[in-house]
């Protein structure tokens, strides 16, 4: 009788068990793009009040299967990578949502206009949410800045991993190695935003593991810039 009422206890708690994991699946919610990033809206964005810049055009990334480790980051392998240009008009576009451009005769990959949720932009999450190998890839970033006058700033950028910035065709910063995305990671020398329009275009390469970036301006007073304001044109 003994042996019967533990066999049933252990049946029973099995049943509690398994029952408990089910309604933990049922309840899990697996991440998705709107989590991350919402629609862009016609209206202007502005910076956050920490100064993050959180609209912009993403484009799909690009496969770089041949990134195993990312150790592979230094100073000279990262400027050979951003140098080259994938498809026409890449450094002069000024990429629309929707917008496809191709890469070769099979390969056409899609800009994609977003506000992020976020201060850091998730880019294994953009990857992920429409379905794309989020890892070994590399991710180019835009948005225009508008400005209300000529500014003194500097730039300020965190990325996982590897990544270089240019403020109207000009290189303001290269993060090399492998690094984790870190607020204010690495700040430019003094740079100008001019009065209007401001194009900003960026650089993220990764290879296994997650992937994000954050960027700012801080003024000549130290403070971030956030009269502002983002639009994607």
């Amino acid at each position: 009788m003994k042996k019967i009422i533990v066999l049933l206890a252990a049946a029973l708690g099995l049943c509690v068990a398994a029952s408990a994991q089910e309604t933990l699946n049922l309840d899990y919610h697996h991440p998705v793009l709107e989590d991350y990033f919402a629609p862009v809206s016609a209206a202007p964005a502005t910076p956050d009040a920490k100064g993050f810049i959180r609209r912009w055009t993403l484009l799909e990334p690009i496969a770089k299967p041949e990134i195993r480790s990312n150790t592979l980051f230094t100073d000279d392998w990262l400027n050979t990578e951003f140098a080259k240009v994938y498809f026409e008009g890449q450094n002069e576009m000024v990429p629309k949502d929707g917008q496809k451009v191709k890469l070769d005769k099979k390969t056409k990959l899609t800009w994609h206009s977003y506000d992020s949720k976020r201060y850091n932009v998730k880019l294994y999450r953009f990857a992920t949410g429409l379905g794309l190998h989020p890892t070994e890839g590399l991710f180019l970033a835009f948005t225009v800045v508008n400005a209300p006058e000529d500014m003194t700033v500097r730039m300020a950028v965190g990325s996982n991993s590897g990544s270089k910035w240019w403020v109207n065709g000009e290189e303001a910063l290269l993060l090399s190695g492998d690094r984790r995305m870190v607020v204010d990671d690495c700040v430019s020398r003094k740079i100008t935003l001019k009065a209007g329009k401001n194009i900003i275009r960026g650089a993220v390469i990764n290879g296994p593991g997650m992937s994000d970036f954050c960027v700012r301006f801080f003024g000549e007073d130290g403070k971030p810039v956030t009269n502002l304001t983002v639009t994607n044109q």
